[in-house]
């Protein structure tokens, strides 16, 4: 409740809120309508490894680029780079829509979408990065978890959205590109809700880098990143955990693919889009469980007993899915769902509370490049492993395996797992946004 009455309370959370969530309803607008146009095209065809291809054309450029690119957040008015990279993220969305209309091979396509992950992802760390400068610190987990709460919704909806349109507009290639064009909408509108918050009132206070010129900060973006992730072990324990946690998911999220498409698991869900989007739901409801449980978690046993308590659940999770049974196997996904949110917020968290704001940008990044990295290598390796029919053993052992060691080495590390406890921030830096450069433009001191 203490969360609700902050971003009641000012209208800069609200207004970083909204802005979030019209991101998300695009992203969950534009991942839908593009795995519907690859996947369940009957212009197209997909098979395991090129489907680990799509994937690493989407999310390895930016993972390789992103600790650099986060670099611009810890530079420039955050204001200006989450309104420029929306403007950008539409601009790619309507190529992207427009390649497919006209049937473009797969590869032209994921490539031109890799400019909408690229401006998402940029938007993703700096909405991160942001946060504390409108959020009260005591606080700061609660609004986290409603952030996520709503966030993962507004994924769901723009999922909702695209698929109504595939149902107006048909699966082809045509249909797919018009049901594409639902995510620029919602970019658009986030960027010009962006650009209501006065200059530099997101931050940085003290740019990184300042006095020198922007490719100068780039340049040493990565080392900067890496460096506060080494320095800082709870924030270094929380994203290893969360980089195990994208193995095991990356593996999965190819399996079931796999078995959706080929098995009569797949048909008992009703196949193809309805099967992955009850697999996908039950991911989410677990998230959104996560979201409500985590800052209870944290309050009671601290971050890393949240973590331990999180990776042993999903360790748990992954045997069940060798039943191959529907409802054992939702339930699995959902508890799975649950463990990666969990671990998710709790290195939020460590980033938004343990690093100074002139890095922050750059730690967020570091993540990204993480989260997707792993994420595109466990798709790789288990695409080269998996039999026809999707199911592998192994694969689903050695998951519970990796879940399970993840837990005991996070448990042995200690206190430093959960850090210092989150400060509050100075009075002016949660003080009400007057939306106008002219009322306050100023940054928080």
């Amino acid at each position: 409740m203490s969360s609700i009455r902050s971003i009641v309370r000012h209208p800069g959370l609200v207004r970083l809120l909204t802005v979030r969530l019209l991101c998300q309803l695009s992203d969950g607008a534009f991942q839908a309508a593009l795995a519907f146009s690859i996947l369940f095209n009957p212009d197209r065809h997909s098979e395991p490894l090129a489907i680990a291809g799509g994937f690493a054309v989407l999310l390895l450029p930016y993972s390789l680029l992103g600790p650099f690119a986060g670099a611009f957040l810890d530079h420039w008015d955050r204001r200006a780079v989450l309104l420029w990279a929306n403007l950008l993220r539409a601009a790619a969305v309507v190529l992207v829509a427009g390649v497919m209309t006209v049937s473009t091979p797969d590869a032209v396509v994921l490539i031109c979408a890799l400019l909408v992950t690229g401006a998402s992802r940029l938007v993703s760390s700096g909405l991160s990065a942001a946060l504390p400068h409108v959020a009260p610190g005591p606080v700061i987990v609660e609004v986290n978890s409603v952030f996520t709460t709503l966030g993962g919704a507004m994924l769901a909806a723009g999922a909702g959205v695209s698929g109504v349109l595939r149902l107006i507009f048909g699966p082809d290639n045509g249909g797919s590109g018009a049901t594409l064009l639902a995510g620029a909408v919602f970019a658009v509108a986030a960027a010009l809700l962006a650009a209501r918050f006065a200059p530099r009132r997101l931050g940085p206070d003290r740019p990184d880098g300042a006095g020198h010129t922007v490719v100068y900060a780039v340049l040493r973006g990565l080392a900067h990143g890496v460096r506060q992730v080494l320095r800082i072990p709870s924030v270094g324990i929380a994203l290893a955990a969360i980089g195990v946690h994208r193995l095991v998911f990356g593996a999965n999220t190819l399996m079931f693919l796999m078995l959706v498409r080929h098995t009569e698991f797949g048909d008992a869900l009703g196949a193809d889009v309805t099967a992955l989007a009850l697999i996908g739901g039950a991911v989410a409801l677990g998230a959104l469980v996560a979201a409500a449980a985590t800052p209870i978690g944290i309050r009671v046993a601290g971050r890393r007993a949240t973590m331990v308590a999180a990776l042993i659940g999903g360790a748990a999770a992954e045997l069940v899915i060798l039943t191959q049974r529907p409802i054992p196997v939702l339930l699995a996904a959902g508890v799975i769902g649950l463990a990666g949110q969990t671990v998710k917020l709790c290195g939020d968290v460590a980033m938004q509370c343990d690093v100074a704001d002139s890095y922050r940008g750059q730690v967020f990044a570091v993540q990204d490049a993480v989260f997707n990295s792993l994420f595109v290598v466990a798709i790789f390796l288990v695409a080269l492993v998996i039999p026809p029919d999707g199911l592998s053993v192994a694969v689903v052992v050695i998951g519970a395996l990796v879940y399970l060691v993840a837990g005991v080495a996070v448990r042995a590390a200690g206190p430093r797992a959960d850090g210092p406890p989150p400060a509050p921030l100075r009075p002016e830096s949660v003080a009400l946004d007057q939306g106008s450069p002219g009322e306050s433009g100023a940054p928080a001191r």
